[in-house]
């Protein structure tokens, strides 16, 4: 790959990161640029994996997504060097991120993990993300692997349901003053 279009593609990335106040998945950075032929899964990964080296990008890794951010390096360098990204393709992004952030949002916001404290023993690790604070945490021990991954699993479908249900409770409990 010409070291140009190498550059490119970092950018790229760098600027998606940088127009978002979430982070993104892999997935949802590898879609974007892919679908839009602008370089295939495995280029992507090439340059995903040398940003986070060179540390313009940050990664946190669950269970079941690996979420990345743009450091302030990666602003940095991005300052210098983003009118090497054509117009044309920044309008792309800024659309794409204008019609689509909610959705990409919601997908990476609700976070969970797990692992074993002792033989037998599991804690289901359980978050909703919004911006760079946590609106709630929750970690339950349970007793067994499975369950431990059925809670995770569930959590990406009910974590709202839950949250609601948790603050209405708190703030409308007649017995609690």
């Amino acid at each position: 790959m010409q070291p140009e279009t190498l550059m490119l593609y970092k950018l790229i990335i760098l600027y998606i990161l940088d127009r978002v106040d979430f982070p993104m998945s892999n997935a949802q950075l590898t879609n974007f640029i892919t679908e839009r032929e602008y370089t295939n899964y495995f280029n992507v990964q090439q340059v995903v994996n040398e940003l986070e080296e060179d540390k313009y990008i940050s990664k946190e890794t669950t269970r079941s997504q690996t979420l990345y951010r743009i450091t302030a390096e990666g602003r940095e360098t991005l300052s210098f060097f983003y009118k090497k990204i054509s117009k044309e393709i920044r309008d792309d992004i800024d659309i794409y991120l204008s019609q689509e952030k909610y959705a990409l949002r919601e997908e990476v916001s609700s976070l969970a993990d797990f692992y074993e404290t002792t033989p037998g023993e599991y804690v289901a690790d359980l978050k909703i993300l919004e911006r760079d604070s946590f609106l709630i945490e929750m970690k339950l021990t349970v007793p067994s692997l499975s369950a431990a991954e059925t809670i995770c699993d569930k959590w990406k479908q009910k974590n709202a349901d839950i949250y609601a249900y948790v603050i209405n409770t708190l703030i409308n409990d007649p017995n609690n003053t």
